[in-house]
Order: C-alpha cells, then sequence, then structure tokens
C-alpha cells in the first residue's frame, strides 16, 4: 500500500521528531520512520540517561562528604541497580511524552528501517521510501513531497580496538552496565570521555583518561581545559596527554592492558575494561542514499544553509550532516529545515551563537570564540575572568573551584566568546548566548544587576573584569 505525505522524515529522534512536530504546526502532512524508539539516541542512548548517571554519581560523591555541611551520614553505599532503574524511568517518562507529542500532532510513525527508493512507479524522483516494519508485515510505502532524513549517528570505534560489549566498551554498552568496574581506561578526553570519567570516578571507579592531543577537551578554550585536568587529577581521575594508544598491544583475559606512546617511549596501563571515546560516525549506510544524487563526504550528508542535498527536496539534519553533533543543534535544523520547505525563508543557523554544555563535575559550558580561535581569526582581544571562590552562592554550594572567562573584542567592544567552569555553568550559558546574539558588549553585561547571592553574578564580574572593573576582585 502506497500513502501520500508532505514530507517524510527517517528517523525520529530529537531532530526529527521536533521537525514533525513543527511541519504539524504548518499544516504538513507528515509522517516518521523510526526503526527503534522515538527520541533517538538523545533519549536512549545519549544526552538523558547519561546526565542521570550523571545526577546519581553527583549526589552519591556528596553524600560522601555530606560532614562539611554539618550532616553526619553513616553507611553510605551505592545501589548500583536502583541508580539504573532511576535512569530508566526517566527515560520511559520522556519516551511516553514524545509519543503523546507524535499522537497531539496527528503525526504518523511507522516503525521500521527506512529506505530512500529512486525513480519508480511511485515518482518520477528519487525520494520514496520504503519502509521495512518491524513486525515483519508487508514493506510500507510512502510517497512524500519532501524528505528529512535523520539517522543520526553512532559511536566511532578505532582499529584494532573493536568493542565487544564485555572488556571494550562503547558509551552505548556502558549505559547498560549491571555492575560498575574497578578500574577503567578511557580512551578519547573530548567531551564525553571526560563525562564518563568524572561520572565513574565519584561512583568510586579507577579511572584513567588516555588523551592523543596536548590537551583534554582540545576544542575549548585552553584555560578550561587546563582547569578541567586540574580537577579531574582533583577527584583522582589519572589523565595522560600526548598519549597515542597503541591497539595492536591490546591484551585482554583477567582484565585488560594496553600500551601508549608518550614522548617516544612506552607506558603499559592496565584496567578491569576499556571506554573507547573518539567521537561518533553518520548513519549514512542502508537507507538507500546511492539511489539518489546525494553527496556524502567524510562520512557525513552535504548540504546546504537550507540542510538541503544536492537532491533538492531531500533535506538533511542532525549528527548525520556532519554539523555540530548536539541535539539542540538537531531540533533547530530540523526547525529550519521545514520552514525553508514551507516557504518561511528562515535565516540560516549561526553555528557560533550556538551554546555547548560538558555535564561532569564541574560542569564547563561555552559560546561562541575561543580566545585562541578569536587571535587567529585576526582580533584584538581583551579578557576578563572571574572566580567562583569570590561568589557567595558558590561558597554556600561547597562548589567554589572555577571561573568565567569573556573574549571581547578590543577595537569593537563586542563579545567574541564566553567560557565557563564550575557549578551549574551549563545552566547560565544561556545569557551568555543570549548576549551573542543581541551582540552584547562587556559593560551591557556588566551592567546587568544579577541578584545576589547567585551564581550568575560571577558572568557580571567577569564582564566587568573585561575592562578591569570587576567589584569583588
Amino acid at each position: 500500500m502506497a500513502t501520500e505525505y508532505d514530507l517524510v522524515i527517517v528517523g525520529g529522534g530529537t531532530g526529527g521528531y521536533v521537525a514533525a512536530i513543527r511541519a504539524s504546526q504548518l499544516g504538513l502532512k507528515t509522517a516518521i520512520v523510526e526503526k527503534g524508539n522515538l527520541g533517538g539516541t538523545c533519549l536512549h542512548a545519549g544526552c538523558i540517561p547519561s546526565k542521570a548517571l550523571l545526577r546519581s554519581a553527583e549526589v552519591y560523591a556528596q553524600a560522601k562528604k555530606s560532614e562539611e555541611f554539618g550532616v553526619t551520614v553513616s553507611g553510605v553505599e551505592l545501589n548500583f541497580t536502583k541508580v539504573q532503574e532511576r535512569k530508566q524511568g526517566i527515560v520511559d517518562q520522556l519516551h511516553k511524552g514524545v509519543r503523546h507529542l507524535m499522537k497531539q500532532g496527528k503525526i504518523d510513525v511507522y516503525e521500521g528501517l527506512g529506505r530512500i527508493l529512486g525513480p519508480s512507479i511511485f515518482s518520477p524522483m528519487p525520494g520514496t521510501i520504503s519502509v521495512e516494519m518491524n513486525d515483519g508485515t508487508e514493506n510500507e510505502m510512502l510517497i512524500p513531497k519532501n524528505v528529512i532524513v535523520a539517522t543520526g549517528s553512532r559511536p566511532r570505534s578505532l582499529p584494532g580496538l573493536e568493542p565487544d560489549g564485555e572488556a571494550v566498551l562503547t558509551s552505548d554498552h556502558a549505559l547498560k552496565l549491571e555492575e560498575l568496574p574497578k578500574s577503567i581506561i578511557i580512551v578519547g578526553g573530548g567531551v564525553i570521555g571526560i563525562e564518563w570519567a568524572s561520572m565513574l570516578s565519584d561512583f568510586g571507579v579507577a579511572v584513567t583518561v588516555l588523551e592523543f592531543a596536548d590537551r583534554i577537551i582540545p576544542l575549548e578554550d585552553a584555560e578550561i581545559s587546563k582547569e578541567m585536568e586540574r580537577l579531574m587529577k582533583k577527584k583522582g581521575v589519572q589523565v595522560i596527554t600526548g598519549a597515542k594508544v597503541l591497539p595492536e598491544t591490546l591484551q585482554k583475559g583477567n582484565g585488560l592492558s594496553v600500551e601508549a606512546e608518550l614522548n617516544g617511549s612506552r607506558q603499559t596501563f592496565e584496567a578491569e575494561k576499556m571506554l573507547v571515546s573518539v567521537g561518533r560516525q553518520a548513519n549514512v549506510e542502508g537507507i538507500g542514499l546511492e539511489n539518489t544524487d546525494i553527496v556524502v563526504e567524510k562520512g557525513f550528508i552535504k548540504v546546504n544553509a537550507h540542510m538541503q542535498t544536492k537532491e533538492s527536496h531531500i533535506y538533511a539534519i542532525g549528527d548525520v550532516n556532519g554539523g555540530l553533533q548536539l541535539a539542540h543543534v538537531a531540533s533547530h535544523e530540523g526547525i529550519k529545515a521545514v520552514e525553508h520547505i514551507t516557504g518561511l525563508n528562515p535565516e540560516p543557523i549561526d553555528y557560533s551563537l550556538v551554546s555547548k554544555c560538558i555535564y561532569s563535575t564541574p560542569e564547563a559550558a561555552s559560546v561562541g570564540l575561543t580566545e585562541e580561535e578569536a587571535k587567529k581569526n585576526g582580533h584584538e582581544v581583551k579578557t576578563g575572568k572571574f572566580s567562583f571562590r569570590a561568589i557567595g552562592k558558590a561558597l554556600v554550594f561547597g562548589e567554589s573551584d572555577g571561573f568565567v572567562k569573556i573574549v571581547a573584542d578590543k577595537n569593537t567592544d563586542d563579545i567574541l566568546g564566553v567560557h565557563m567552569i564550575g557549578p551549574h555553568v551549563t545552566d547560565m550559558i544561556s545569557e551568555a548566548g543570549l548576549a551573542r546574539v543581541l551582540d552584547a558588549t562587556p559593560w551591557e553585561v556588566g551592567s546587568t544587576i544579577h541578584p545576589h547571592p547567585t551564581l550568575s553574578e560571577a558572568i557580571g564580574e567577569a564582564a566587568l573584569a573585561v575592562d578591569g572593573n570587576a567589584i569583588h576582585s
């Protein structure tokens, strides 16, 4: 049976289902094809479950030092089974909510694997979607006027360090652990690697991070990376940078061992398990791209500023198109694609205005250019930095490590970037994001009256510090 639609979205993750909701709002007859669960990686194997585990780890670590707050607690124990049950309960609740949103928007959901067909009896153009239904029933044929590919990504592996789900894990495997290992080697000190290092260390696991670059979270401002490394080491994480892991040396047995090259010499690292965290690769296989003129470059679907592929009626959003691999970016790309389809002529996304977050303890967040990037782009910069140690609310929380840093153009006074590390900064970065959208100056942010006592005072003080006018430093 063939059914016609204005829009069919292949992939029901964050980008896909948000695009479907926007399409429904704009009156498009819309369908989603999803082979797994609605919500995709973010809801089921990424953002939400990992943050649930991080929260449990944070509570456990705080409970063990409760005497610092005058609260004496004895016999603090970790019940990892309940930790996992809590995580799954949150995921299930949100999954139910997404399914409700689909019904509310009268969006048809096909549970199966969608493949793009070439020109056929159904359409002279490529784009008809054949759905291999999960329940084994006859394939459904969907004939859309437009298609959005939102198939997401999966953890990338390294040759010789292929995951087996037992000794060598991806983040997908780690989320399903029934028991915590006593020790773990994390290959990769990027965002995901550091979040897992923080979480597992707080759970009491001995963690070693092996990062190939000369610093962890290398895409963040250098001062943020340096502070994150200091604070990871403070909580007991062994951080090794400039480490070239040698996959051919991997030995499995009673635990595992692997060698890494450091400054021309080799060092052996041992642990019970290994987590490979070296980025994510797009899901471009098996979805029928070969039946179209869509271009795939370096493993990602090539799109223009409106998310269009070479087939102008087929769009690609989220991790699959090679942009910023962030759930909130996928959502906004989906909205922009739908609005372009409906002729609303939306402004292309300015990715320099996108806030990025790391949910470790401490948290880190940023928007805009790092100091190094600003200088490379020809800006004469001035910076302001303010420590949480001088913020009353941070001392009340018992979390006063970290700082806020603002990078501005010395000639135009425009804010170029804001970088934070410390308590709850992922909740505070949106003020900085708005400042970037509005092209604000440090003076304007510093002149905003920030309530006292709050952590947000650090933003105002850092803004004043750009011109040497911070009050409490």
